[in-house]
């Protein structure tokens, strides 16, 4: 056998090819978001470079751990949808599924869901049935507003 070949069959070339299926197979029946996935492709990148750092298994280990977090970190990127910003426009109207205690939360219908809401006003209270206006979102709570509000001064 010659040399190239008995250096490219090494032990611990078998050993990352043998890793790297693992850790691929392993993402077929237990998925982990691809990440075993990207450590098996790591292991197979480090199989094929390990004729050229032959004996220095420390150096393996480490070319691993970084490519297989190089590759988990940026398929993350590609793979997550990018967060906008909320898709509620001003002043959208809903109806009030329950009362809206002052300064408390309450249910409005909104898009044909019911979501928590809260008045924008801390000191009013919005009764049920009622057409409001939704004016922004924190979170999963509505800020709104009723359709009539009263909040005019009558001096």
């Amino acid at each position: 056998m010659p040399i190239s070949t008995a250096i490219w069959f090494s032990s611990s070339t078998v050993i990352w090819l043998l890793v790297g299926a693992g850790l691929c197979l392993m993402e077929v029946f237990l998925p982990t978001a691809f990440v075993a996935l990207m450590m098996g492709i790591s292991a197979f990148v480090v199989a094929l470079l390990s004729p050229v750092i032959l004996g220095k298994l420390w150096l393996q280990v480490v070319v691993w751990l970084l490519l297989s977090t190089f590759l988990i970190v940026l398929f993350r990127r590609l793979l997550t949808p990018p967060r906008g910003k909320s898709k509620i426009q001003d002043a959208i109207a809903a109806e009030t599924l329950t009362e809206i205690p002052a300064g408390k939360p309450g249910r409005v219908l909104y898009e044909g869901n019911s979501w928590r809401a809260r008045c924008y006003d801390d000191h009013l209270a919005i009764a049920p049935n009622q057409r409001v206006y939704v004016v922004r979102r924190e979170g999963t709570t509505l800020i709104v507003m009723p359709e009539y509000s009263s909040i005019a001064n009558t001096d």
